[in-house]
């Protein structure tokens, strides 16, 4: 009796939660859009022999890979606005994500980079290819390449992120799931729904990383 009870309650609650999965699923789509870019620019520019940028790359890495993620977001959402800067939840949530995501993606980029064979540079600098010639032909198709499955897996991780946004009021699919749980008092069956769909979509998520390492291998 329970089980069919928990079914007529998720039956009713998956319209409105497919709605909160599509936010969650578009935020971390523009996110990973921003974040990835930025994180391969911080890479590069903690390479540099500029030592005031490389400086300055390493300060944001460490602030974005240091600050929690759910703190940067009260900062930006509830704390910009004592300066004038009043941003909508989404866009609070893209930009607090984007700095931990760029943070973090720059580690697996630099690792990535630093993974292309030195001779591979030293070929080039040989034909005297220019150094941007080097790193936009050689190093960062090959470095971005060997950072895949880390970007992926950590892709992963972002989407299961985007639950903190529920502190800042974006109706995703933590906050659509505690608003049903409100109004029906069955917290237990809509959050195990809740954990169902994160984990669906993480599991698949996951087998696709796998099955991509094993191609990227078999291609070495």
């Amino acid at each position: 009796m329970k089980q069919t009870s928990w079914m007529q309650i998720w039956a009713q609650a998956l319209p409105d939660m497919i709605g909160g999965l599509r936010i969650s699923l578009t935020l971390t789509a523009v996110v990973l859009v921003i974040g990835i870019p930025c994180g391969l620019v911080l890479s590069l520019g903690s390479g540099s022999r500029a030592k005031a940028l490389r400086w300055l790359c390493y300060a944001i890495v460490e602030i974005g890979r240091g600050t929690p993620a759910l703190v940067t977001l009260y900062i930006i959402y509830y704390g910009f606005p004592d300066i004038g800067l009043k941003l909508s939840s989404f866009v609070s949530a893209v930009v607090g994500l984007v700095i931990t995501t760029a943070a973090y993606s720059c580690e697996y980029i630099r690792s990535g980079l630093r993974s292309v064979p030195h001779s591979q540079i030293e070929a080039g600098e040989a034909l005297a290819l220019p150094r941007t010639d080097i790193y936009r032909r050689i190093v960062i198709p090959q470095g971005m390449r060997i950072a895949v499955p880390a970007l992926m897996s950590y892709s992963i991780q972002l989407f299961q992120m985007t639950s903190l946004t529920y502190n800042i009021t974006l109706r995703e699919l933590t906050s659509v799931s505690y608003s049903l749980g409100m109004k029906t008092f069955q917290y237990l069956a809509v959050f195990v729904l809740a954990g169902l769909i994160y984990a669906a979509i993480s599991g698949v998520c996951s087998a696709l990383v796998k099955l991509l390492e094993q191609r990227l291998s078999l291609t070495k």
